[in-house]
């Protein structure tokens, strides 16, 4: 953990405070780069900054960073089945960000939508593991 932030609320007020990276990029690569690219070689990546970067345009530059990792692998499933997704549904603790979900619909030029319950794969997943075994 850096310390960047305390709490995940914290990062929609930090990317609405810059209006872009101020040149930051980053490669979430901590333990390789998955799909597309299957590189378990590949290391985390932090580039651009200068004296004036600051907390900001780095939880920008992270959040984008999901976001063009969203989109590669779309655009892998797109090219490889011919189908283009017209909305992406999406779940998950990181669906508390509405930056990150605007980011991420202008990106693909599609709709994000979420749920109103965010964790329904968790829940899904437990459900499942509960009928499986006979628990329900």
């Amino acid at each position: 953990n850096m310390g960047l932030i305390k709490e995940a609320k914290e990062i929609d007020s930090l990317v609405e405070s810059v209006k872009d990276t101020g040149g930051v990029y980053f490669v979430p690569a901590f333990g390789g780069l998955f799909a597309p690219y299957w590189r378990a070689d590949a290391t985390g990546l932090v580039c651009g900054l200068t004296q004036y970067s600051t907390k900001a345009h780095l939880i920008r530059a992270f959040v984008k960073a999901v976001c063009f990792q969203n989109m590669e692998v779309l655009d892998a499933c797109a090219e490889d089945s011919g189908v283009k997704i017209q909305k992406l549904y999406v779940d998950g603790g990181m669906t508390a960000s509405k930056q990150l979900l605007q980011i991420q619909s202008d990106l693909l030029d599609r709709p994000v939508v979420c749920p109103s319950d965010i964790e329904t794969t968790s829940r899904g997943a437990a459900i499942a593991s509960a009928l499986s075994i006979g628990l329900w």
